[in-house]
């Protein structure tokens, strides 16, 4: 008897379940047809909009934060003007006024980074307030936005970091060295 009461009950919670996931949603209320025109604002000039978009501060630093030696001598070496990347990208480095740091732009994302000492020797460049790193490498850059935790611009190469490529010297790893 017991048994018999359990499995009812067990059939009659399942059938409510599958009776509340096949149930058609209410229909939607039709929206009423607006007969005003739409105003569309002319887009400024790229340009005008370019040269607003890099006068205006993208952060709010602070003047007597200096860069140490060893970071401006990073700043130096950091390549500069429109870089090209993978699928027909591009990300623009254009130095400011303020030594050591550069305005970085891809698309709609804009950057100001300046230079930050690593380990392995590699050019980084940061926006710690956006969460966004420039690697530069010997043979090619990319633009990362750490805070997603994804590659906003991969396989850019400037016109040096071209001819690096082009001269690496391939390595077989699992082939005797020959003397």
């Amino acid at each position: 008897m017991k048994q018999v009461l359990f499995a009812s009950i067990l059939v009659a919670a399942f059938a409510g379940t599958a009776f509340a996931q096949t149930q058609p949603a209410p229909a939607a209320k039709p929206q009423a047809k607006s007969t005003k025109p739409v105003k569309v604002k002319d887009a400024p000039a790229k340009g005008k909009r370019q040269a607003v978009e890099e006068a205006t501060p993208t952060e709010d630093y602070d003047p007597s934060d200096k860069l140490s030696e060893a970071e401006i001598a990073i700043a130096k070496t950091v390549h500069t003007g429109e870089i090209k990347c993978e699928l027909g990208d591009k990300v623009t480095i254009k130095p400011m006024k303020r030594e050591g740091y550069f305005f970085v732009t891809r698309g709609v994302n804009r950057f100001v980074m300046h230079p930050v000492e690593s380990r392995t020797g590699a050019i980084r460049l940061e926006d710690a307030a956006r969460g966004a790193l420039w690697l530069q490498l010997a043979n090619k850059s990319m633009l990362m936005n750490q805070k997603e935790g994804k590659r906003l611009a991969d396989e850019c190469q400037s016109p040096e970091q071209v001819n690096y490529a082009k001269n690496m010297k391939a390595v077989n790893l699992l082939e005797p060295e020959k003397k």
